[in-house]
């Protein structure tokens, strides 16, 4: 399993503390420190659309210019600003042969990995 997200994130810091309670195990990529590629994130986009992991909740995107929202027609337009701002990618984002999450609850993750 992979879990992919900013160490200094209070929600990948739950997932994570879940998972870890929970004896579940993963591996960890930073977005911070390696980012994430193209190919990822057309991945992604493809399986949940970008709309899912855009995160517009976030300060990141809140501090954008607005030109720069209102230049978001296309899924490649976003994955472009995905891949240079990776703070804006709703985190944690989990995959796991072939389920994929984006952020933390605790219900999705008990049904996924607990079977409960």
């Amino acid at each position: 399993m992979k879990v992919y997200g900013i160490t200094n994130c209070n929600t990948v810091k739950k997932a994570l503390d879940w998972l870890k309670e929970n004896k579940v195990a993963y591996d960890f990529q930073d977005f911070k420190k390696l980012g994430v590629s193209t190919e990822k994130l057309q991945e992604w986009d493809t399986k949940a659309g970008y709309e899912r992991f855009l995160n517009k909740q976030g300060l990141t995107w809140k501090q954008l210019d607005p030109a720069v929202k209102e230049s978001i027609k296309t899924n490649t337009d976003a994955l472009q600003l995905l891949q240079q701002k990776t703070s804006m990618i709703k985190r944690p984002v989990i995959e796991d042969n072939g389920f994929l999450f984006f952020g933390f609850d605790e219900k999705v993750y008990a049904d996924h990995f607990l079977g409960k």
